[in-house]
Protein backbone atom coordinates (compact mmCIF):
# COMPACT_ATOMS: atom_id res chain seq x y z
CA UNK A 1 0.00 0.00 0.00
CA UNK A 2 1.55 3.30 -1.09
CA UNK A 3 1.91 6.20 1.31
CA UNK A 4 -1.28 8.23 1.50
CA UNK A 5 -3.53 5.52 0.05
CA UNK A 6 -6.53 4.30 2.01
CA UNK A 7 -7.94 1.04 0.59
CA UNK A 8 -11.44 1.68 1.92
CA UNK A 9 -11.61 5.08 0.24
CA UNK A 10 -12.20 5.89 -3.42
CA UNK A 11 -9.25 7.96 -4.71
CA UNK A 12 -10.38 10.74 -7.07
CA UNK A 13 -7.97 12.28 -9.58
CA UNK A 14 -8.58 15.59 -11.28
CA UNK A 15 -9.85 14.75 -14.76
CA UNK A 16 -11.77 17.57 -16.42
CA UNK A 17 -14.43 16.82 -19.01
CA UNK A 18 -13.32 16.55 -22.66
CA UNK A 19 -12.92 20.00 -24.12
CA UNK A 20 -12.62 21.60 -20.69
CA UNK A 21 -8.88 21.13 -20.22
CA UNK A 22 -8.35 23.79 -17.58
CA UNK A 23 -7.33 23.45 -13.95
CA UNK A 24 -10.78 24.64 -12.93
CA UNK A 25 -14.15 23.19 -13.91
CA UNK A 26 -17.65 24.50 -13.21
CA UNK A 27 -20.42 22.02 -12.41
CA UNK A 28 -23.51 22.00 -10.20
CA UNK A 29 -25.09 19.72 -7.63
CA UNK A 30 -27.61 18.72 -10.30
CA UNK A 31 -24.78 17.66 -12.63
CA UNK A 32 -23.12 15.74 -9.80
CA UNK A 33 -26.31 13.70 -9.31
CA UNK A 34 -26.65 13.17 -13.08
CA UNK A 35 -23.07 11.92 -13.44
CA UNK A 36 -23.32 9.70 -10.36
CA UNK A 37 -26.46 7.63 -10.76
CA UNK A 38 -24.81 4.81 -8.79
CA UNK A 39 -24.48 7.16 -5.78
CA UNK A 40 -20.76 6.63 -5.27
CA UNK A 41 -20.83 10.12 -3.74
CA UNK A 42 -22.39 8.72 -0.55
CA UNK A 43 -19.33 6.55 0.15
CA UNK A 44 -15.92 7.76 1.40
CA UNK A 45 -13.77 9.38 -1.27
CA UNK A 46 -10.52 11.34 -1.25
CA UNK A 47 -9.89 13.86 -4.05
CA UNK A 48 -6.48 15.15 -5.07
CA UNK A 49 -8.11 18.49 -5.96
CA UNK A 50 -10.32 21.13 -4.36
CA UNK A 51 -14.11 20.91 -4.44
CA UNK A 52 -16.15 23.99 -3.55
CA UNK A 53 -19.95 24.11 -3.49
CA UNK A 54 -22.42 26.93 -2.84
CA UNK A 55 -25.84 25.74 -1.67
CA UNK A 56 -28.51 27.98 -3.22
CA UNK A 57 -31.48 25.89 -2.08
CA UNK A 58 -32.41 22.64 -0.39
CA UNK A 59 -31.18 20.86 2.73
CA UNK A 60 -28.74 17.97 3.03
CA UNK A 61 -25.67 16.65 4.83
CA UNK A 62 -21.98 16.27 4.17
CA UNK A 63 -19.25 14.47 6.14
CA UNK A 64 -15.60 15.57 6.05
CA UNK A 65 -12.95 13.78 8.11
CA UNK A 66 -15.44 12.41 10.66
CA UNK A 67 -17.35 15.69 11.13
CA UNK A 68 -20.98 15.75 9.97
CA UNK A 69 -22.16 19.07 8.51
CA UNK A 70 -25.76 20.15 7.85
CA UNK A 71 -26.19 21.82 4.46
CA UNK A 72 -28.77 24.52 3.82
CA UNK A 73 -29.22 27.74 1.88
CA UNK A 74 -26.08 29.97 1.96
CA UNK A 75 -23.77 27.12 3.03
CA UNK A 76 -20.28 27.07 1.52
CA UNK A 77 -18.61 23.65 1.29
CA UNK A 78 -14.86 23.45 0.69
CA UNK A 79 -13.24 20.02 0.41
CA UNK A 80 -9.46 20.27 0.17
CA UNK A 81 -7.10 17.73 -1.41
CA UNK A 82 -6.53 14.73 0.84
CA UNK A 83 -9.70 15.18 2.91
CA UNK A 84 -11.78 12.01 3.21
CA UNK A 85 -15.38 13.02 2.67
CA UNK A 86 -18.75 11.88 1.40
CA UNK A 87 -21.87 13.64 0.18
CA UNK A 88 -24.14 12.04 2.77
CA UNK A 89 -27.28 13.58 1.27
CA UNK A 90 -27.32 16.12 -1.59
CA UNK A 91 -30.43 14.86 -3.38
CA UNK A 92 -32.30 18.10 -2.67
CA UNK A 93 -29.49 20.61 -3.20
CA UNK A 94 -29.09 23.15 -5.99
CA UNK A 95 -26.18 25.48 -6.62
CA UNK A 96 -22.77 25.78 -8.31
CA UNK A 97 -20.04 23.23 -7.71
CA UNK A 98 -16.49 23.88 -8.85
CA UNK A 99 -13.35 21.77 -8.99
CA UNK A 100 -9.82 23.16 -9.14
CA UNK A 101 -6.27 21.96 -8.67
CA UNK A 102 -4.05 22.96 -5.76
CA UNK A 103 -1.80 25.20 -7.84
CA UNK A 104 -4.47 27.06 -9.80
CA UNK A 105 -5.20 30.05 -7.51
CA UNK A 106 -2.63 32.80 -8.21
CA UNK A 107 0.40 32.60 -5.92
CA UNK A 108 1.54 34.32 -3.88
CA UNK A 109 -1.77 35.62 -2.65
CA UNK A 110 -4.47 35.09 -0.03
CA UNK A 111 -6.50 32.70 -2.20
CA UNK A 112 -3.51 30.41 -2.66
CA UNK A 113 -2.76 30.68 1.06
CA UNK A 114 -6.32 29.65 1.92
CA UNK A 115 -6.11 26.73 -0.52
CA UNK A 116 -2.92 25.53 1.19
CA UNK A 117 -4.57 25.51 4.63
CA UNK A 118 -4.91 21.78 5.35
CA UNK A 119 -6.94 22.54 8.49
CA UNK A 120 -9.27 25.07 6.86
CA UNK A 121 -12.99 24.75 7.61
CA UNK A 122 -15.08 22.41 5.47
CA UNK A 123 -18.47 24.15 5.84
CA UNK A 124 -19.72 27.56 6.95
CA UNK A 125 -22.60 29.98 6.44
CA UNK A 126 -22.51 33.36 4.69
CA UNK A 127 -24.71 36.33 5.53
CA UNK A 128 -27.22 37.47 2.92
CA UNK A 129 -25.21 40.39 1.52
CA UNK A 130 -22.00 38.39 1.17
CA UNK A 131 -23.94 35.48 -0.30
CA UNK A 132 -25.33 37.56 -3.15
CA UNK A 133 -21.85 38.78 -4.04
CA UNK A 134 -20.50 35.22 -3.85
CA UNK A 135 -23.14 34.01 -6.31
CA UNK A 136 -22.23 36.83 -8.69
CA UNK A 137 -18.55 35.85 -8.46
CA UNK A 138 -19.41 32.20 -9.14
CA UNK A 139 -21.67 33.20 -12.04
CA UNK A 140 -18.91 35.31 -13.60
CA UNK A 141 -16.44 32.45 -13.31
CA UNK A 142 -19.01 30.07 -14.77
CA UNK A 143 -19.67 32.28 -17.80
CA UNK A 144 -15.96 32.71 -18.51
CA UNK A 145 -15.38 28.96 -18.17
CA UNK A 146 -18.25 28.18 -20.55
CA UNK A 147 -16.93 30.72 -23.07
CA UNK A 148 -13.39 29.31 -22.79
CA UNK A 149 -14.62 25.76 -23.46
CA UNK A 150 -16.83 26.82 -26.37
CA UNK A 151 -14.31 29.13 -28.03
CA UNK A 152 -10.58 28.53 -27.41
CA UNK A 153 -9.84 31.99 -28.83
CA UNK A 154 -11.55 33.49 -25.77
CA UNK A 155 -9.82 31.18 -23.30
CA UNK A 156 -7.60 32.90 -20.72
CA UNK A 157 -6.10 30.78 -17.97
CA UNK A 158 -4.90 33.82 -15.97
CA UNK A 159 -8.39 35.31 -16.14
CA UNK A 160 -9.98 32.07 -14.92
CA UNK A 161 -7.41 31.86 -12.12
CA UNK A 162 -8.08 35.41 -10.95
CA UNK A 163 -11.85 34.96 -11.11
CA UNK A 164 -11.46 31.84 -8.98
CA UNK A 165 -9.33 33.83 -6.52
CA UNK A 166 -12.03 36.51 -6.36
CA UNK A 167 -14.63 33.87 -5.52
CA UNK A 168 -12.40 32.30 -2.85
CA UNK A 169 -11.80 35.69 -1.23
CA UNK A 170 -15.50 36.52 -1.32
CA UNK A 171 -16.55 33.31 0.46
CA UNK A 172 -13.74 33.02 3.04
CA UNK A 173 -15.09 33.03 6.60
CA UNK A 174 -14.03 35.91 8.82
CA UNK A 175 -14.55 34.24 12.19
CA UNK A 176 -11.59 33.94 14.56
CA UNK A 177 -9.41 30.86 14.18
CA UNK A 178 -10.87 27.66 15.62
CA UNK A 179 -9.46 24.19 16.23
CA UNK A 180 -8.56 22.14 13.16
CA UNK A 181 -11.42 20.23 11.54
CA UNK A 182 -11.90 16.84 13.15
CA UNK A 183 -10.00 17.80 16.31
CA UNK A 184 -11.88 16.87 19.48
CA UNK A 185 -11.93 19.09 22.53
CA UNK A 186 -10.66 17.43 25.69
CA UNK A 187 -13.93 17.80 27.56
CA UNK A 188 -15.78 15.21 25.46
CA UNK A 189 -13.77 12.37 23.94
CA UNK A 190 -14.87 11.43 20.46
CA UNK A 191 -16.82 14.65 19.88
CA UNK A 192 -15.61 16.88 17.07
CA UNK A 193 -17.15 20.36 17.22
CA UNK A 194 -16.49 23.47 15.20
CA UNK A 195 -18.87 22.87 12.33
CA UNK A 196 -19.02 26.49 11.28
CA UNK A 197 -15.82 27.83 12.79
CA UNK A 198 -13.46 29.80 10.58
CA UNK A 199 -9.73 29.36 10.44
CA UNK A 200 -8.19 32.33 8.65
CA UNK A 201 -9.74 35.66 7.79
CA UNK A 202 -9.99 36.96 4.26
CA UNK A 203 -7.30 39.57 4.96
CA UNK A 204 -4.09 39.26 2.98
CA UNK A 205 -1.35 38.30 5.44
CA UNK A 206 1.32 38.40 2.74
CA UNK A 207 3.18 41.30 4.34
CA UNK A 208 3.16 39.76 7.83
CA UNK A 209 6.49 38.02 8.58
CA UNK A 210 4.83 35.72 11.13
CA UNK A 211 2.37 34.48 8.51
CA UNK A 212 5.25 33.81 6.12
CA UNK A 213 6.97 31.76 8.83
CA UNK A 214 3.77 29.83 9.55
CA UNK A 215 3.16 29.09 5.86
CA UNK A 216 6.65 27.57 5.59
CA UNK A 217 6.09 25.56 8.76
CA UNK A 218 2.68 24.36 7.59
CA UNK A 219 4.12 23.18 4.26
CA UNK A 220 6.98 21.39 6.01
CA UNK A 221 4.59 19.67 8.42
CA UNK A 222 2.42 18.47 5.54
CA UNK A 223 5.47 17.02 3.81
CA UNK A 224 7.22 15.48 6.83
CA UNK A 225 4.70 14.80 9.63
CA UNK A 226 5.14 11.03 9.25
CA UNK A 227 8.90 11.36 9.76
CA UNK A 228 9.39 14.25 12.19
CA UNK A 229 7.34 14.58 15.40
CA UNK A 230 9.29 17.37 17.11
CA UNK A 231 9.17 21.11 16.42
CA UNK A 232 12.94 21.32 16.79
CA UNK A 233 13.33 19.15 13.66
CA UNK A 234 11.30 21.63 11.60
CA UNK A 235 13.10 24.56 13.16
CA UNK A 236 16.42 23.07 12.07
CA UNK A 237 15.22 22.44 8.51
CA UNK A 238 13.62 25.88 8.14
CA UNK A 239 16.32 27.85 9.94
CA UNK A 240 14.15 29.27 12.74
CA UNK A 241 14.22 29.07 16.50
CA UNK A 242 11.46 26.73 17.81
CA UNK A 243 9.99 29.67 19.73
CA UNK A 244 9.64 31.58 16.44
CA UNK A 245 7.62 28.71 14.96
CA UNK A 246 5.45 28.55 18.06
CA UNK A 247 4.80 32.29 18.00
CA UNK A 248 3.94 32.31 14.29
CA UNK A 249 1.69 29.23 14.49
CA UNK A 250 -0.18 30.58 17.48
CA UNK A 251 -0.76 33.92 15.71
CA UNK A 252 -2.15 32.16 12.62
CA UNK A 253 -4.16 29.33 14.19
CA UNK A 254 -4.45 29.82 17.94
CA UNK A 255 -2.44 26.62 18.42
CA UNK A 256 1.17 26.20 19.44
CA UNK A 257 3.56 24.69 16.88
CA UNK A 258 3.68 21.36 18.70
CA UNK A 259 -0.11 21.16 19.03
CA UNK A 260 -0.52 21.98 15.33
CA UNK A 261 1.91 19.19 14.42
CA UNK A 262 0.22 16.73 16.79
CA UNK A 263 -3.21 17.48 15.29
CA UNK A 264 -1.91 16.78 11.77
CA UNK A 265 -0.49 13.42 12.90
CA UNK A 266 -3.73 12.65 14.74
CA UNK A 267 -5.85 13.42 11.68
CA UNK A 268 -3.89 10.97 9.53
CA UNK A 269 -4.03 8.38 12.31
CA UNK A 270 -7.83 8.68 12.35
CA UNK A 271 -7.97 8.24 8.59
CA UNK A 272 -5.84 5.08 8.77
CA UNK A 273 -7.90 3.61 11.60
CA UNK A 274 -11.25 4.38 9.98
CA UNK A 275 -10.49 3.51 6.38
CA UNK A 276 -7.96 0.66 6.51
CA UNK A 277 -7.72 -2.64 8.36
CA UNK A 278 -4.10 -2.00 9.38
CA UNK A 279 -3.39 -3.06 12.98
CA UNK A 280 -2.29 -0.32 15.35
CA UNK A 281 1.34 -1.41 15.06
CA UNK A 282 1.28 -0.86 11.28
CA UNK A 283 -0.47 2.48 11.69
CA UNK A 284 2.25 3.45 14.13
CA UNK A 285 4.90 2.44 11.61
CA UNK A 286 3.23 4.42 8.80
CA UNK A 287 3.16 7.51 11.01
CA UNK A 288 6.75 7.31 12.20
CA UNK A 289 6.28 5.99 15.73
CA UNK A 290 8.99 3.66 17.00
CA UNK A 291 6.52 1.24 18.55
CA UNK A 292 2.79 0.66 18.94
CA UNK A 293 2.82 1.58 22.63
CA UNK A 294 4.06 5.10 21.87
CA UNK A 295 1.40 5.46 19.18
CA UNK A 296 -1.35 4.27 21.53
CA UNK A 297 -0.22 6.69 24.25
CA UNK A 298 -0.14 9.56 21.75
CA UNK A 299 -3.57 8.75 20.33
CA UNK A 300 -5.17 8.28 23.75
CA UNK A 301 -3.79 11.63 24.93
CA UNK A 302 -4.90 13.51 21.82
CA UNK A 303 -8.27 11.86 21.05
CA UNK A 304 -9.38 10.78 24.52
CA UNK A 305 -9.89 7.20 23.30
CA UNK A 306 -7.61 4.27 22.54
CA UNK A 307 -7.04 3.55 18.83
CA UNK A 308 -9.13 0.37 19.05
CA UNK A 309 -12.09 2.10 20.70
CA UNK A 310 -11.93 5.00 18.28
CA UNK A 311 -11.84 2.60 15.33
CA UNK A 312 -14.95 0.79 16.55
CA UNK A 313 -16.84 4.10 16.72
CA UNK A 314 -15.71 5.46 13.35
CA UNK A 315 -15.02 2.48 11.12
CA UNK A 316 -15.78 3.84 7.65
CA UNK A 317 -15.21 0.63 5.72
Amino acid sequence: MKSGQLPGVRQLRYTPAPGAQFDVEMLSFAQLRLMDRSRHRTRPQRPDFHVMGLVQSGVGRHTADFVDHPLRERTVVWIRPGVVHRWTDVDDLEGPLLLFTQGFPPAPGPAAQAAADVFGPACWQLDEDTWELALRAADHLGHEHTAAVANPRLASVPLLAHLLAALVLRVLPTEPAGPPTGTPHKHEPGHEPGHDSGHESGLDPGQDPEHAVFRRYRAAVEERFAQHHHVRDYAAVLGYDPRTLTRATRAATGLGAKQFLDQRILLEAKRLLAHTDLPAARCAERLGFHDAANFTTFFQRQAGLSPSRWRRRHDGR
